[in-house]
């Protein structure tokens, strides 16, 4: 847009980039398998506690989100609130550290307080590309932000696994190395995430008659019958994502009680998954803006369809690694045109002019 540099644009990337160590390394491929194995030592209940604090930390972000949104909104303060997200999550991801065998309280709570903070940056993040982006360039741009967040992970997980290496080299057990790598984890995105703090720029402006946060959630929700378009996509993201996620948070649970993967075996797999993630998420931000974001939404989700139904019929690896690459592909599709699309019908309620 006019008045945004490229070396801007970058700075909100490189966000992505941050934090994908977070659900790359904690979520999807070291401590959700460690919380199982490890913490709740391979309990018939441990898979439903990992879900469940999973599910608490969603709900809370959930209801959170709207308020968070409107209060930003209101006072103009999406970039203070990214340095309180951020400095959340690099904290609750650190305090993972204690999360020895056993200790299942203080794992949960860590779990949910990370995973909380994450969720609500992830938004935050997100509400400045219609400030960056032209209309007819949100999905390129959005598929930019996800293709360097991918990179990111790959960093992290690339880290962490050279870590575990050089640990199990020395004798440690995944009691010592996996808390030590909640540590790395917390750094790289602490680190990563300072271009974006100092760079992005907020370009919002506090609005006068500032109401009570709770006050304009209620009002927007008041009007949301004239909004026909974001509520149906409202209805269509809720169910969608709950559906990655559930991929997302039990992948590498399941390739190792299924498959008997390592830890190792399962970091070599998420690293193949964020390269096809990478590759779908820069390539299909084109596509986006030239089909429509609509159209192109469905087309991710189909192939989500396809990759749930070969993951079920896996019945040895190399089905299961096709899966897995197919999962790759979409996720990082679906959601760069999820962001895209929301950005869109934003500036489509500003007025701006946009392809359709």
């Amino acid at each position: 847009r006019p008045g945004v540099k490229r070396r801007e644009v970058l700075a909100w990337a490189l966000y992505d980039f941050a934090n994908s160590g977070y659900s790359t390394v904690v979520i999807t491929a070291v401590f959700s398998a460690y919380f199982v194995a490890g913490v709740a030592h391979n309990a018939p209940w441990a898979t439903f506690a990992w879900t469940f604090a999973l599910s608490v930390s969603y709900a809370l972000v959930m209801a959170a989100s709207p308020l968070v949104g409107a209060w930003a909104d209101r006072h103009a303060a999406k970039k203070k609130l990214l340095w309180l997200t951020t400095a959340g999550c690099v904290a609750g991801t650190a305090a993972l550290a204690f999360a020895s065998p056993g200790a299942l309280v203080a794992a949960i709570a860590a779990l949910v307080v990370s995973n909380f903070f994450f969720g609500l940056g992830e938004n935050l993040i997100a509400a400045f590309l219609p400030e960056l982006a032209q209309p007819r360039a949100l999905g390129r741009i959005s598929g930019w932000g996800w293709a360097v967040g991918y990179v990111g992970g790959l960093l992290s997980l690339g880290a962490t696994l050279a870590y575990i290496q050089w640990a199990e080299a020395a004798g440690q057990g995944a009691g010592q190395f996996v808390p030590a790598s909640m540590l790395l984890t917390a750094g790289i995105f602490m680190v990563a995430s300072l271009p974006t703090l100092l760079v992005l720029r907020e370009r919002a402006r506090p609005q006068a008659g500032v109401r009570p946060a709770w006050a304009e959630v209620r009002r927007t929700l008041s009007h949301l019958s004239e909004l026909a378009d974001l509520r149906a996509f409202l209805v269509c993201t809720v169910l969608y994502q709950a559906g990655i996620q559930a991929v997302i948070t039990l992948a590498a649970i399941y390739a190792a009680q299924v498959f008997d993967f390592s830890t190792q075996k399962t970091i070599g797999l998420v690293l193949v998954v964020n390269l096809t993630a990478a590759v779908g998420a820069f390539a299909f931000g084109y596509v986006q803006d030239r089909v429509g974001h609509v159209r192109a939404i469905a087309l991710t989700l189909a192939g989500w369809l396809c990759m749930v139904a070969l993951a079920w019929a896996a019945v040895g690896e190399t089905l299961f690694w096709v899966a897995a690459n197919v999962a790759g592909l979409c996720m990082g599709a679906s959601q760069s045109a999820g962001r895209a699309l929301v950005g869109y019908l934003d500036r489509c309620r500003c007025g701006d002019s946009a392809v359709p």
